[in-house]
């Protein structure tokens, strides 16, 4: 994850034109859609799955989400658009062909095994927690109990350290998320880009929290553009957009004159 950032959203600028010659890449809760209460409690826009498949044909295929959410959840949201996705933070990713890889390691899957039922129990001892299991991630929300963010966040570093050095623990926006090592948005993204049709293309990421970092990474070291959703923070996005409805109506640019 990147920590030395050396701008913030409130230094950074608003984004040039969508050019149809980029690859584009698009976070997806906080991005695509705004944060709901619960994850499955999200809206999709009704236009927006035709607004995918019109950004990925101008680029012949190069347009992939990039998301924390599992690959059969992105596909229940965006039916029938069914295009190159990375789901679980890049722990499974389906190619432009239709390929899907998967990267889970043995270590990690068993470190996640030992702390699942420690997150189940924390979360139904305490009121406000839930525990979003996502098979090769286990997320935290305590979007219901905001106050209490900062004991939540220690409780969950202590069983990130009892869980050993194959696991990451990433603060989001109200959820914590235990993640392996073994992958992130950022290589997600360079293995799109060593792949046809996004190979050669300049590419553009788009996100809003924490886990999108190391994406922002990814396209400052490849000369892309990274544009981050929301308030002043330290980034490593060299533009910004300020909510969802701002970044659905950049997209809606794309290939005008």
């Amino acid at each position: 994850m990147h920590k030395d950032a050396s701008l913030t959203l409130g230094e950074s600028s608003a984004p040039p034109r969508p050019d149809i010659q980029s690859a584009l890449f698009l976070d997806v809760d906080g991005t695509l859609l705004e944060i709901a209460a619960h994850p499955e409690l999200v809206l999709v826009p009704k236009d927006l799955p035709a607004q995918l498949a019109r950004l990925s044909v101008q680029r012949e295929g190069a347009l992939a989400l990039i998301s924390g959410r599992p690959l059969a959840q992105l596909d229940r949201l965006f039916q029938p658009w069914r295009g190159a996705a990375a789901g679980l933070h890049g722990l499974e990713r389906r190619r432009a062909d239709g390929v899907v890889d998967r990267v889970l390691d043995r270590n990690s899957a068993m470190a996640l095994e030992r702390l699942r039922p420690k997150l189940a129990a924390l979360a139904a001892s305490e009121s406000g927690l839930r525990l979003e299991d996502k098979g090769g991630t286990l997320a935290l929300h305590y979007r219901a109990v905001p106050h209490r963010e900062a004991e939540i966040r220690a409780l969950a570093e202590a069983l990130r350290r009892d869980a050993g050095s194959v696991l990451r623990l990433i603060p989001g926006k109200m959820v914590v998320e235990f993640q392996p090592r073994s992958a992130n948005k950022g290589q997600a993204i360079a293995a799109f880009l060593a792949e046809p049709p996004f190979t050669g293309r300049r590419p553009v990421f788009i996100g809003d929290d924490t886990t999108d970092e190391d994406g922002f990474v990814e396209i400052r070291r490849r000369g892309g553009i990274g544009i981050r959703v929301g308030l002043p923070c330290p980034t490593a996005a060299g533009y910004c957009l300020p909510n969802v409805t701002a970044v659905l109506a950049w997209l809606a640019r794309s290939g005008l004159p």
